[in-house]
């Protein structure tokens, strides 16, 4: 079989985890978090998922020295537990990483109706009583096939976009957040929690940064494509800054929306992050420079998480679990590209849903990434190591099983709604019927992927 490209520096695999982190969320449904818990709960919210979720980080970057697999999820769990186990889990980080690239697709077309009204027009149908407009699905379409195409080529054009993406982000981010801190107020920020209470606020905010946060365990799966200068420790190490800098940010964009504009005056607004700086100063070219930041951090947040969902259906596909043929590489480009191809037909059918789907995405989303995470963790206890790593990987299972809880749980706030279950079942009943086309291929699946 053969291999993929070894093309991938180390900036690369930071760009690949905080690129697939920060989207466009931040401006897209920046009113839904201020909504749920003010913009002191949604800061600590960000900021306690960022601390819970280092041990998670750390069992990652464990893993990816100890099994350099870009199946990572699917190969740490067949170590310990049954193929089913890792059919499971693979798929349902599939999930979490395939359902963003949908999200960023549709959000493409309401930050250009932003920008261009006329780009609201010819509506064509509504989903959840919200319209869904033509140019809108022909722009998602448009860069759904353009990223297939470029995921198609080569690893090595997908990780300069990423890279390039990623490091314009930052240096726009410190510009409007610079001219943030210095026209605002502090009191803006009363009251600091939503109406809830300050625990109910940090509550329903925790339990979607899961989904935002998700992304620094994108870095794994392109173990296989490190450049000979970039070896699995250098990847440990971008696995944990880019979740250190992936929480900063979200509390630092939050905390400069709050402190330019009162935040109960955004909710409801589309683009809160857009509409608080315009209110502040007054002038177009601020949410212009907002705007661009958005669309380019949607392109690697996109990006990342193709690139994340394709590799591990490539290696779901290398070990049998299901068809084979998702396991293959293209002779020139050496890329997987039927995993690519499929990523890119899943993405362009989840456009047809429009911005309804937006916010419960988020919710299966989080829930999904979760699921792997927990069970990554509980495969490196397992598997054993000394005790520091043993308490570490312990911790990463408690906080994961409570991430769950807070999703699952009827007393808990926020928690699954029948549409969320509904679209959950939808998954796993596609998964099972591939898991069983896959047939003898899937039951002798039992000695995991297996770089080749």
């Amino acid at each position: 079989m053969t291999t993929l490209a070894r093309k991938l520096r180390v900036f690369d695999y930071f760009a690949l985890g905080f690129g697939s982190m920060i989207g466009a969320g931040w401006l897209v449904v920046m009113d839904d978090w201020l909504g749920r818990g003010g913009p002191v709960g949604a800061m600590l919210a960000f900021a306690l998922g960022g601390l819970l979720l280092l041990p998670i980080g750390y069992v990652y970057g464990r893993l990816v020295i100890a099994i350099p697999d870009a199946g990572t999820e699917i190969a740490y769990t067949a170590r310990v537990f049954p193929p089913a186990v890792s059919f499971g889990t693979g798929w349902m980080m599939t999930l979490a990483y395939l359902v963003v690239c949908p999200w960023e697709a549709i959000a493409i077309g309401r930050l250009a109706g932003y920008v261009l009204p006329a780009m609201n027009t010819h509506p064509l149908y509504s989903v959840a009583g919200q319209a869904v407009y033509l140019p809108h699905l022909a722009l998602g379409l448009a860069l759904t096939a353009l990223l297939t195409l470029v995921n198609v080529r080569g690893v090595r054009l997908s990780a300069s976009v990423q890279s390039w993406a990623t490091g314009a982000v930052l240096v726009l981010f410190l510009v409007f957040g610079a001219f943030g801190a210095a026209r605002g107020s502090a009191a803006n920020f009363s009251p600091p929690f939503a109406a809830g209470g300050a625990l109910v606020s940090v509550l329903l905010v925790l339990q979607i940064v899961p989904y935002f946060m998700s992304g620094f365990e994108s870095i794994p799966k392109c173990v296989e494509e490190a450049s000979p200068g970039a070896g699995e420790r250098s990847l440990f190490r971008a696995i944990l800054i880019a979740l250190a800098v992936g929480a900063l940010f979200y509390v630092a964009v939050i905390a400069v929306v709050a402190f330019v504009s009162p935040w109960q005056a955004l909710l409801g607004e589309r683009f809160a992050t857009a509409v608080a700086f315009e209110r502040a100063f007054h002038a177009r070219w601020i949410v212009d420079l907002i705007l661009t930041t958005a669309v380019i951090s949607l392109l690697k947040v996109f990006n990342g998480n193709f690139i994340a969902a394709s590799r591990l259906l490539f290696a779901m596909g290398r070990s049998g679990l299901i068809d084979t043929r998702a396991g293959r590489v293209h002779p020139a480009y050496r890329t997987p590209s039927l995993a690519v191809a499929f990523v890119g037909l899943a993405t362009a059918a989840g456009v047809f849903l429009g911005g309804a789907v937006l916010v419960p995405i988020a919710e299966v989303g989080s829930l999904a990434a979760v699921i792997g995470w927990l069970a990554s963790c509980a495969s490196y206890l397992a598997i054993g190591e000394n005790g520091r790593r043993r308490a570490v990987a312990a911790a990463g299972v408690l906080v994961t099983l409570a991430l769950l809880a807070l999703k699952l749980l009827p007393v808990v706030p926020g928690h699954f709604t029948a549409w969320e279950w509904l679209a959950l079942a939808a998954w796993a009943a596609l998964g099972l019927a591939l898991w069983l086309l896959a047939g003898p291929a899937a039951a002798r699946a039992a000695g995991g992927t297996g770089p080749s």
